[in-house]
């Protein structure tokens, strides 16, 4: 069911917003062309099957109420709360909260990927909203209804009986992927460019009766080549990749889009004339996929991502923090992989050792990526930013609302799990399937040299 609601909706987007059928079209050139070149390669992040079909689609919301109910829809997808992101606190703030609905079993993945990425706003956050502003705002998403009692009934059912019957399971799939349209109906003028004035995103969730899809990604696995062609098209993208920088072995995920587009929308103004108008929130994102990683390569990235310099220095520095080759990544305790024995390893009287690094260096193990599911809150809130007409307004003297994990798991009414956690147990479980296939005592994780180390060693010359 979910593999069919993520068909619908992509289907539904294509029509939607044109460009989304030429950057999945681009997509899969660029995979194929991959493919081709390096079968073996192209597959270790997951099989060819597996990424042609992979989407991540992203939604927004207005309140706790509305967020457990998309929580419902997305539990009779096997789609679970993962990780907490805050893109109030990034580079380009954003007055939301987010997590991602995806499904976290093995199995699951492989047979389908599929995730969407959501937002709620943070209407009480005073850095955004003053409390007149925050009353009205609310008034009116207490108004609306996004998900009719027939679709959260039929979401209820699913989950709790592990799936529906087919008529059923037609009338949920036509229902879902109805909720997240776009609508017809005509946009308040006045109080959207309010929203507007705070932020563009806070107008495409309040401004708007409905929700609808904001916008729907397809994975590449060259996503360079992917931006230069694009670009060839003609079609205008935003400025950078966001994310780790290309070359090497890749970690975590790399994301860019096409620029929003301006859509024609009917528009009310003060006097209650409808006229033709149009908005820009909307784009195309795309994204590859990389091997997620342990707490110290995190560790790594964020310092990274927060060192300042040119793009030559920062390239120096994740050349330095990062090595190239993924078993090195993997020997030096930055990515969770899974260790796996090599059944045909060459019989030479040698007695394995009780140590994932060297047995990774003398061919007892490989190590195959983890694939890094989740997402990056500079990422998304950098991709959002790029595609709004302008930052809004940001109070930094005013205080900030409480928002944490614990605030959305409330919200929802279940459990968000810790990403680091899931990628952990992957690892940890392969490294004692691995021990007991070899005869060894449990084995320990690599464990990575401290950041201070690795930022104060000399700079190796040539």
């Amino acid at each position: 069911m979910r593999a069919r609601f993520a068909a619908a909706l992509s289907a539904l987007y294509a029509t939607e917003v044109p460009a989304y059928g030429t950057l999945v079209e681009v997509a899969g050139e660029v995979n194929a062309a991959v493919l081709a070149a390096d079968p073996q390669a192209a597959q270790e992040l997951g099989s060819i099957e597996r990424v042609t079909a992979e989407r991540h689609g992203a939604i927004r919301v207005g309140t706790a109420r509305e967020l457990a109910q998309v929580g419902q829809v997305f539990a009779a997808l096997g789609m679970r709360p993962v990780g907490f992101y805050d893109l109030r606190e990034a580079g380009q703030p954003v007055p939301v909260v987010s997590t991602a609905f995806r499904p976290v079993d093995d199995a699951e993945l492989a047979a389908n990927p599929f995730r969407v990425f959501t937002s709620v706003l943070a209407t009480d956050d005073r850095r955004f909203f003053d409390a007149d502003l925050q009353a009205r705002l609310e008034a009116r998403l207490a108004e609306r209804e996004l998900f009719s009692p027939a679709l959260l009934d039929l979401a209820a059912r699913a989950e709790a009986d592990g799936g529906l019957a087919p008529d059923d399971a037609d009338a949920f799939v036509v229902a879902a992927t109805a909720a997240f349209a776009l609508s017809p109906e005509p946009v308040d003028a006045a109080w959207y460019a309010e929203l507007e004035r705070v932020s563009g995103v806070a107008a495409d969730i309040g401004g708007v009766g409905s929700t609808h899809v904001n916008h729907l990604t397809p994975r590449v696995l060259d996503i360079d080549a992917l931006y230069a062609r694009m670009t060839e098209r003609g079609v205008a993208m935003i400025d950078a990749i966001q994310g780790p920088p290309g070359g090497g072995a890749p970690v975590l995920l790399r994301q860019t889009s096409f620029r929003a587009l301006s859509e024609p929308r009917a528009m009310r103004d003060p006097d209650g004339s409808v006229r033709a108008g149009a908005l820009r929130v909307r784009f195309g994102e795309v994204e590859a996929r990389g091997c997620a990683v342990t707490p110290a390569g995190r560790a790594r990235y964020d310092a990274w991502m927060a060192a300042e310099g040119s793009a030559a220095d920062r390239d120096a520095l994740w050349r330095r923090l990062f090595p190239d080759e993924a078993d090195a990544q993997a020997a030096a305790g930055l990515t969770q992989v899974r260790w796996v024995p090599v059944a045909d390893r060459p019989r030479d009287g040698a007695t394995p050792p009780a140590d994932l690094a060297r047995l990774l260096a003398d061919g007892w193990v490989r190590a195959e990526p983890v694939v890094y599911e989740d997402f990056l809150p500079a990422s998304a809130a950098g991709i959002f930013a790029s595609n709004l007409d302008g930052t809004g307004e940001r109070r930094a003297d005013a205080g900030g609302s409480s928002r944490d994990a614990g605030w959305l798991a409330d919200a929802l009414g279940r459990e968000v799990l810790d990403p680091a956690d899931l990628y952990a147990a992957a690892s940890t479980t392969s490294a004692a399937e691995a021990a007991r296939a070899l005869g060894l005592p449990p084995l320990e994780q690599p464990a990575a040299r401290p950041l201070g180390q690795v930022l104060d060693a000399p700079v190796a010359t040539a």
